[in-house]
């Protein structure tokens, strides 16, 4: 039986999420169920994961945070990484984190690929 796997994907950079959707979606089709779920932000990602523990079998968080002027980055990173691992450790199922955190817009477009790194973390707890 196929596992279910719910991507979340933060759409605040909404370029840079589908292209992040996207290379996830690769890595993970026709080997899973896949749904997928857009929020507003990263910061909105573990409370949407946490809202759908019992219906699915891995999570796979996509999304950027980008620096700016205020220590805003800072707090939104930790708080959603420190989440998503939580989440990952108390549910014991795995959650690829594919939330990445960058200086710029262009640091961002060349980590698209990220959400396949993602994808392939959890395929590999999966596995196990």
């Amino acid at each position: 039986m196929k596992k279910k796997i719910l991507i979340v994907v933060a759409n605040y950079y909404k370029n840079i999420a589908m292209s992040l959707l996207k290379s996830a979606k690769n890595k993970i089709k026709n080997k899973c169920i896949i749904k997928v779920i857009n929020v507003p932000g990263a910061f909105e990602i573990p409370v949407t994961i946490s809202k759908n523990l019992n219906k699915f079998n891995g999570f796979i968080a996509l999304g950027c945070v980008i620096k700016g002027q205020t220590p805003h980055f800072d707090f939104i990173s930790k708080a959603t990484t420190d989440s998503l691992m939580t989440l990952s450790i108390t549910s014991k199922k795995p959650i690829g984190n594919g939330v990445i955190t960058c200086l710029n817009k262009k640091q961002a477009i060349a980590r698209g690929r990220k959400g396949s790194e993602a994808a392939e973390a959890v395929l590999s707890v999966l596995s196990q």
